[in-house]
């Protein structure tokens, strides 16, 4: 298993992305396991911020997420200024108070589409959660209960429309697998087709 603090060292002589920011990305499927992993890796960097995308999306708008983090996040961060963000509530089905979200030295922005075009250039690492959507889906699922089966069905249509149109698979720098005792990191298909990134199996 590959240690997470290494990793983490490896994240931080990133060159900033946003600002001063290195914006590293979570993404995978629902269910897949990124909130527990950004979690992780937010500890093993010391205490680094955690963006979740559910707190941009809403009911109506599962993905309709982009121009929010933009004018929210990613500009303020752009001229080393604090984001500040209204968290959308899903039970009151209502944007909640303001939350303000400092410009640090890593940033962890986590949630499926986490790696879409429209934020690959604000971005100094894109890593992928890998585990296949069905048996992601089906966690999801049994992680919410059965209150929440209608809104599932529909979320899958729409994961499965939104990777087919925009994916982030092929982009991302590592690919992460869980195992029974931590994360193992392996080189995603962008440093595999040459492009040249910090997060390499050959550097364990």
């Amino acid at each position: 298993m590959d240690d997470l603090a290494a990793h983490a060292r490896r994240l931080r002589l990133l060159p900033p992305s946003s600002g001063p920011v290195r914006l590293v990305a979570v993404d995978g499927h629902a269910g897949s396991g990124k909130t527990t992993f950004a979690a992780r890796l937010a500890t093993a960097l010391g205490g680094a911020p955690v963006l979740h995308l559910d707190d941009l999306a809403t009911h109506e708008e599962l993905f309709g997420w982009t121009e929010r983090l933009r004018d929210q996040v990613l500009t303020p961060f752009s001229r080393g200024e604090p984001a500040r963000y209204a968290p959308y509530d899903w039970t009151a089905r209502r944007f909640g108070p303001p939350r303000t979200l400092d410009p640090a030295p890593v940033v962890l922005v986590e949630g499926v589409g986490a790696g879409r075009a429209a934020l690959r250039p604000s971005l100094a690492a894109l890593l992928w959660i890998e585990l296949d959507p069905v048996r992601s889906w089906e966690r999801g699922r049994r992680r919410d209960g059965p209150g929440l089966t209608d809104f599932w069905d529909g979320w899958v249509v729409a994961e499965r429309r939104h990777f087919d149109r925009d994916p982030s698979y092929p982009f991302a720098d590592a690919v992460i697998r869980q195992g029974p005792e931590g994360y193992v990191w392996l080189e995603g298909p962008r440093v595999t087709a040459g492009k040249n990134q910090i997060i390499t199996q050959s550097e364990e």
